[in-house]
C-alpha cells in the first residue's frame, strides 16, 4: 500500500501543472513556504482551490473566534485520524499563543477544558459521527452553549475544507513539513 501512496507527487512552482501555478502562488505568498498537502493538491486545480476557497471562508468570514475555528478544524483532524493536520493545526494554535490544555484536549481526544467550546467539539464530532443526522437534542445543546443557527451552518464551512485536506492526506500519505514535525502526532487508538 505504501507503493500506491508514494505515486502522490509533491509538486513544486516550478513542477505544477499550469492551471495549478496561480494556486501555487498564493501558498507561496500566504504561507512563505509550498504546504505539503498544496503541493500534492496541485495536481488537481480545482479541488486545490477548492480547498483554499473553503478554508479561507471559513477563517474569514464566519462569526467563530480564532479558537473556535481551531477547535471545528482539530476536532476533524481527530476524528479522521489525520496525521498531517494536527500536527499542522497544532503548530499554527502554539504560533497564535491558543492555550495549551484545549491543544492537549483536542490532539487527545479528552475533555476541553471550556464548557462552550465543548459544546462546539461534541456539535461537530456529532455532525461528522452522524453525517449530518444529529438529531434536536444535539442542536439544542448547541444553542444552549450560546451558538447560533448561522453557527450551525458555519460548522459544514470548516468541515468541507477539513475534507478536502484530512481525505488527501489520508489518500497520499502526506508528509509533515518541517515547522511541524516536532508536533507529530499518533492517534491515541494507534498508541
Amino acid at each position: 500500500m505504501e507503493s500506491i501512496m508514494s505515486q502522490f507527487t509533491y509538486y513544486t512552482a516550478g513542477t505544477a501543472p499550469e492551471d495549478s501555478k496561480r494556486l501555487v502562488e498564493q501558498s507561496l505568498k500566504g504561507f512563505g513556504m509550498l504546504p505539503n498537502l498544496h503541493a500534492i493538491l496541485a495536481e488537481a486545480p480545482a479541488t486545490y482551490e477548492a480547498y483554499n476557497t473553503t478554508f479561507e471562508l471559513f477563517m474569514k468570514q464566519t462569526t467563530f473566534s480564532p479558537l473556535e475555528q481551531q477547535v471545528v478544524f482539530m476536532t476533524a483532524n481527530f476524528e479522521n485520524n489525520c496525521q498531517y493536520c494536527v500536527p499542522g493545526h497544532t503548530w499554527m494554535m502554539k504560533a497564535a499563543k491558543m492555550p495549551d490544555g484545549v491543544i492537549e484536549a483536542l490532539r487527545e481526544g479528552d475533555v476541553i477544558p471550556d464548557e462552550k467550546l465543548q459544546a462546539l467539539h461534541d456539535f461537530t464530532k456529532a455532525l461528522l459521527d452522524n453525517r449530518g443526522h444529529v438529531g434536536g437534542e444535539c442542536l439544542q445543546d448547541f444553542f444552549d452553549a450560546g451558538y447560533t443557527k448561522r453557527q450551525a451552518l458555519e460548522v459544514l464551512t470548516g468541515l468541507s475544507a477539513k475534507l478536502i485536506s484530512n481525505f488527501t492526506n489520508a489518500l497520499a500519505g502526506t508528509t509533515p513539513d518541517v515547522p511541524f514535525e516536532k508536533f507529530a502526532w499518533t492517534h491515541p487508538s494507534k498508541r
